[in-house]
């Protein structure tokens, strides 16, 4: 089932989106969103969504910020949402680039490469995001994105995840992608169960660390308080 209103709390709309749009003379709207900053382990993963203000309708009715669906809901909407969407790209940043270049430029290189990836979509019309006009809509207060937004303006608005439409498909993408991942290097790195925590500081995870020490996924740098038998 699909729609494109409820009453339901804390479910997203096109309202800001098409405000944004009518303020800024556009008609293509990006949602940026990330997933991954608080982890202790593996990357930071970044979503990027394209929708059509004019004609977005119809997206998957059980569709929220990420972090309000259950893990199997977000598997389920992850490919209805990337049909719905007209583009969408996926970009992570190694814990081994953030050790040597900060979260902050971390979250610049993956929202470029996601960014990239949705321009590139042979699903856009070039002719038309240039005619038309297109913007960025980034969850938060800041914009990290920088100068990598490929000429776009980027308008930022907390809790965009949680009421943008576009944002959060961006949300449910990234997050879904950064999962999986942190579910193979499960696989590969048996003992820190990153399948069930995905990185973040879960007890069993800083257990496990005081057990048996960090992996090459883990950012070292973040580990100090930790390792040291600190509270995180």
């Amino acid at each position: 089932m699909r729609t494109s209103t409820s009453n339901l709390a804390n479910t997203p709309s096109l309202e800001i989106e098409r405000a944004l749009a009518r303020e800024h003379g556009v008609r293509f709207v990006i949602g940026v969103d990330e997933v991954g900053r608080g982890a202790i382990a593996g990357p930071v993963a970044v979503g990027a969504a394209l929708i059509d203000i004019t004609s977005a309708d119809g997206w998957p009715s059980e569709l929220r910020d990420s972090k309000l669906m259950s893990e199997k809901s977000r598997e389920r909407n992850a490919p209805l949402v990337a049909d719905w969407v007209l583009a969408s790209g996926i970009g992570m940043t190694p814990a081994s680039r953030i050790e040597t270049d900060g979260i902050v430029r971390s979250l610049e290189l993956a929202g470029a490469a996601a960014i990239g990836e949705l321009l590139a979509s042979t699903r856009i019309d070039r002719a038309a995001l240039a005619t038309d006009g297109c913007l960025v809509v980034l969850d938060g207060s800041h914009n990290w994105l920088g100068g990598s937004a490929y000429g776009l303006k980027v308008v930022t608005r907390t809790k965009a995840d949680r009421d943008c439409v576009s944002v959060a498909c961006a949300s449910v993408l990234s997050k879904v992608a950064r999962d999986r991942l942190m579910i193979e290097l499960d696989a590969d790195l048996p003992g820190y169960g990153f399948a069930g925590h995905k990185g973040y500081a879960a007890p069993s995870h800083i257990s496990a660390l005081l057990a048996v020490g960090p992996s090459r996924e883990h950012r070292l740098s973040w580990l100090t308080k930790i390792l040291a038998g600190e509270d995180a």
